[in-house]
């Protein structure tokens, strides 16, 4: 329960800081710390999100006026239904292919953030 804990409070610290947390920080630590299957991972990463892990931090960005309501909006109806349809795509697609789509993701992403202005 200490490792969850670990991976939990990392993940909140690095969504406060630079809005990531879930995908890029929770599923690899549990994967690599915890042992836990690709699919685990995710499962277990969303059941995670699903209301408290940015309730608080989203109130600070909203006090100082960093959040636009209508779009936070979009995107959570949005969010629910790629969720659902990802999840039905995920739980039939073999775990070492996931993995392996999971980081050319993180790559590409990585790489376009370095070289954008």
């Amino acid at each position: 329960m200490f490792i969850a804990a670990a991976i939990g409070l990392t993940a909140g610290v690095f969504s406060g800081l630079l809005g990531i947390g879930g995908g890029i920080i929770m599923i690899p630590a549990l994967v690599f710390f915890m042992g836990y299957s690709q699919h685990l991972a995710q499962g277990t990463t969303l059941a995670a999100m699903v209301l408290p892990i940015g309730l608080l931090a989203a109130a600070e960005y909203y006090k100082q006026g960093n959040v636009n309501i209508p779009s936070a909006v979009i995107i959570a109806v949005s969010f629910v239904l790629g969720g659902f349809f990802g999840a039905k795509i995920a739980l039939v697609t073999d775990a070492s292919i996931l993995k392996k789509i999971f980081a050319v993701f993180l790559i590409a992403i990585g790489i376009r953030m370095l070289i954008s202005r």
